[in-house]
């Protein structure tokens, strides 16, 4: 059996027992502020180490379990290698159960086990059916904190879980750490602690603070309050560091050697899965990297590719993942992988497509097309292809067809069904209510740039209505999509066909 590290967290809904459940495992209450005891909630992110029954010992991170602490729960999330989801047997599935366990599918964590807790409580048959339908994948594992039942069945469980994961140790490059605490101690001064993502970290180190650009060196490294020489990636790390003030460090800080090739960007070009209902383009939501988080606009480009316009900087890679949070009322939308970590400014078309396509299936094409990184990343992880349709998406992909230019409301659909069709590239969303299937948008295309270039100038809504025989509300979703799409640009009432459309049509 493998002993290379592993990191573990937990995850599940406030007040479903992740901190007693860990002391139980452990020994250790990683609730260590006075507040946190005193309320009985998990606040912040807590720490310790987890010895498995063979003796292999793998870190923790406790994460908060209520609504208003989401943020803390996914920078603590991106760092894990398994997950440890907990259900009470009194409550079962609750709705932040469902969130921690979006927010794994977003980050990949794809392996882990479920423990129903206070089965002294409630029979614990319900809330294991349930925990067994959201993650059907999981091992579920019955437990009483208070009887001490079903614990040593649970080690075995995560043992059984940790001999299936590689460790990121084995993945060799740079020293990257995504800090997610930083303090002071008398003596020894700035000390920041994080998951190491990859490489090593020991004394006399040289490194980087991204995004501030800041140089600093280590003095010494502690995992789990012991000192080592050197740390290996996938553990639990203190890191303290000469020649930096505490205030130069935060939460959000990537601190990386010198040599890793990160670079701060306000341009992100991924792959994402957004669920049934995805946002729009131009929509404002919060991103998730690492335990790093900024407010951007999302901009469509075609099939799951976006691109993420950030208010504030990220430090990601190629091959990364990102959560995707709706910002009011909050929620998690999804996520997906960083495609080109540091692309220009660009909107959808044939060539970015076409790039895009290859880097999701791991290819590295030649920078220069639009949108082109300055830099090659680590290799991205192929993109699932999208499930071959069922009877019943056929059948709606056939109905939208037949449509045409007025297809029925989103409303009246099958959302999973609209959302097969979307993900197989047979269905385009044109605005919150309404999907087109790409043939016709492509024969209104066709017809609107026909009808500008007949008239050697301009077009309104109405005569854009009028060519398409269509009502006001439907001929305004298609012109908003031509114009979302670099086909028209709108200047006041009147829009125009691009240049660039005008030149490539025959």
């Amino acid at each position: 059996m493998s002993a290379e590290p592993l990191t573990l967290g937990t995850a599940g809904h406030i007040d479903h027992g992740k901190t007693a459940l860990v002391q139980a495992l452990t020994g250790v209450n990683t609730d260590r502020l006075a507040e946190e005891r005193e309320r009985g909630i998990s606040i912040e992110l807590g720490y310790t180490s987890l010895t498995l029954p063979a003796g292999r010992r793998v870190s923790v991170i406790d994460v908060p379990g209520h609504e208003r602490f989401v943020r803390t729960m996914v920078a603590g999330a991106t760092g894990i290698d398994l997950y440890l989801m907990v259900v009470a047997a009194d409550d079962g599935v609750m709705p932040q159960t469902r969130e921690h366990a979006a927010i794994l599918a977003a980050l990949d964590v794809r392996r882990g086990v479920v423990a129903v807790t206070k089965c002294d409580l409630a029979d614990p048959a319900e809330a294991i059916g349930e925990a067994a339908e959201l993650l059907p994948d999981a091992e579920v594992v019955p437990v009483s904190v208070r009887r001490g039942e079903g614990l040593e069945a649970l080690l075995e469980a995560i043992e059984r879980v940790a001999t299936t994961i590689e460790s990121r140790a084995l993945s060799g490059g740079s020293a990257v750490l995504h800090v997610d605490r930083s303090f002071t101690i008398r003596g020894a001064g700035t000390v920041v602690t994080g998951t190491l993502w990859s490489g090593t970290l020991g004394r006399g180190d040289a490194v980087q603070i991204l995004p501030a650009g800041l140089a600093a060196r280590v003095r010494g490294v502690q995992i789990h309050d012991e000192r080592v020489a050197r740390a290996r990636a996938g553990q639990r790390v203190a890191v303290n560091l000469v020649g930096l003030r505490r205030d130069e460090v935060t939460r959000g800080s990537v601190l990386a050697a010198q040599d890793a090739g990160l670079t701060p960007t306000y341009v992100l070009d991924a792959a994402l899965d957004l669920g049934p209902d995805p946002p729009e383009h131009g929509d404002r939501v919060q991103v998730h990297h690492g335990t790093r988080e900024s407010p951007a606009r999302l901009a469509w480009l075609g099939g799951p590719f976006w691109q993420l316009r950030l208010e504030q900087p990220l430090v990601a890679a190629r091959g990364e993942r990102l959560v995707v949070r709706q910002i009011a009322p909050p929620d998690t939308l999804g996520g997906g992988v960083v495609l080109d970590p540091a692309a220009r400014r660009h909107g959808p078309g044939r060539e970015a497509l076409a790039r895009l396509e290859a880097m999701s299936r791991g290819e590295d094409p030649q920078a220069g097309t639009p949108g082109g990184t300055r830099d090659s990343q680590q290799q991205v992880p192929r993109v699932r292809p999208p499930a071959e349709l069922s009877a019943s998406q056929l059948k709606l992909e056939r109905r939208l067809k037949d449509a045409g230019i007025e297809p029925p409301l989103d409303s009246e659909l099958d959302a999973a069904d609209l959302a097969a069709l979307r993900e197989a590239g047979r269905a385009v969303r044109v605005s919150r209510s309404l999907h087109y299937h790409p043939d016709v948008l492509a024969d209104v295309e066709r017809r609107v740039i026909a009808l500008a270039m007949r008239q050697g100038g301009p077009i309104t809504l109405a005569e854009v209505r009028d060519e398409l025989g269509s009502s006001r509300k439907f001929a305004q979703a298609l012109l908003e999509h031509l114009d979302s799409e670099r086909v028209t640009i709108r200047r006041g009432e009147e829009r125009f066909v691009r240049s660039r459309v005008r030149r490539d049509t025959p």
